[in-house]
């Protein structure tokens, strides 16, 4: 995990000033140490029966597809409002300064569908717990809420489902 945790790249005073940004680009460009990571995750899931995987906008597109692929599961994607083509279930949240939203296509979902929920980084929490919300209220199982990474010291972890939070690698 160490190897995996150094590829990523922080980056200071991004996106403001006093922030040291966890740049995950540089493992996704590392064949070697995306191929890890991927086989990582996935195997924890291999053989629970996911439905589903579901990507939080942007990076976590990019990570929950490839879990999708491993377990042969459907991907549904969770985006920012006015993004999704058809009909969606939206869910409005709180930030530290203001409210942001997400949506999901009201049909991705069926009731008693076993759902994964994939991020790249754990940090505050409150967008997985909107989708968590969202998984709920369309009737979805909810599995996990699964991320490459996460940040303890900002306990996001705290505002999702005690015993249903993995992290594969935590700084």
């Amino acid at each position: 995990m160490e190897e995996l945790k150094e590829i990523i790249r922080d980056v200071h005073d991004f996106p403001k000033k006093g922030i040291v940004f966890k740049d995950i680009t540089t493992l996704l460009a590392d064949a070697k140490s995306f191929h890890k990571m991927i086989e990582l995750l996935g195997n924890r899931y291999t053989g629970k029966h996911v439905d589903k995987v579901i990507g939080i906008e942007a990076r976590g597109f990019i990570i929950a597809s490839a879990v999708a692929y491993k377990l042969e599961a459907g991907l549904v994607l969770a985006r920012k409002p006015g993004k999704l083509p058809a009909e969606t279930f939206k869910k409005t949240y709180a930030l530290e300064y203001g409210t942001d939203a997400l949506e999901i296509h009201v049909d991705a979902i069926k009731h008693g569908e076993n759902i994964l929920i994939v991020d790249d980084v754990l940090a505050t929490g409150g967008t997985m717990a909107a989708t968590v919300d969202i998984v709920e209220a369309m009737g979805g199982s909810m599995m996990e809420c699964c991320f490459m990474a996460e940040l303890e010291f900002l306990n996001g972890r705290s505002k999702l489902p005690k015993d249903k939070v993995y992290s594969l690698l935590k700084f």
